[in-house]
């Protein structure tokens, strides 16, 4: 009970900060640091998809070394891809299984298991949210379902920060047009003449 209460605070406390924040460097910063903590795990991270070099590229992470997360580039077409088209992927042991890219040096960072799950906007797959374990860990359908809700949050929170982006631009541009000192003119208005 006590583990499902945290998850529970956990979401409250991201979506909280979700709707106060409109910078995504914070807004992802704290649902790793959430994540890893709530399910008390070596860490976590999310990968956004690069679609020019379909490689996935780190956005942030908590509990891992910098050694670890600066290993080399990951395929998104190689690194558990699966989690990126059909959804979350548990991995038991990643010393034998074909779908770590890097297991060497998983094994030097001291990761067993690692769960991975899709990071959604709207309807598609913009990256993944990884959960890392010490010890060998059997995911169960509660942590998979916490770890798919943080990722939607996290979508959503992404989503929300580009469109306020644009949406503040679009209102600095307006501004600038209907201020007469910061508009670029040529020495009046034009009048047409027939």
């Amino acid at each position: 009970m006590k583990k499902q209460l945290m998850n529970y605070e956990t979401l409250l406390k991201v979506t909280s900060a979700i709707s106060h924040s409109k910078d995504p460097e914070e807004v992802v910063l704290m649902a790793v640091e959430s994540i890893a903590r709530a399910l008390e795990v070596k860490g976590c991270a999310l990968f956004l998809v690069n679609r020019e070099t379909r490689e996935l590229e780190l956005a942030a992470s908590f509990g891992l070394s910098d050694n670890y997360v600066n290993k080399g580039p990951l395929s998104a077409l190689k690194s558990i891809s699966e989690s990126l088209e059909h959804g979350p992927v548990a991995i038991f042991d990643v010393s034998d299984d074909p779908r770590i890219q890097y297991p060497d040096e998983a094994r030097q960072e001291g990761i067993s298991s690692i769960l991975s799950v899709p990071v959604m906007i709207g309807g598609r797959s913009i990256g993944v949210l990884r959960v890392y374990t010490a010890e060998p860990w059997e995911f169960t359908l509660e942590d998979v379902n916490f770890v798919q809700a943080m990722g939607s949050i996290t979508g959503m929170a992404l989503d929300m920060a580009r469109h306020y982006k644009g949406m503040k631009q679009s209102i600095d541009l307006l501004r600038t047009m209907r201020d007469p000192a910061k508009r670029k003119s040529g020495g009046g208005p034009v009048h047409e003449t027939v």
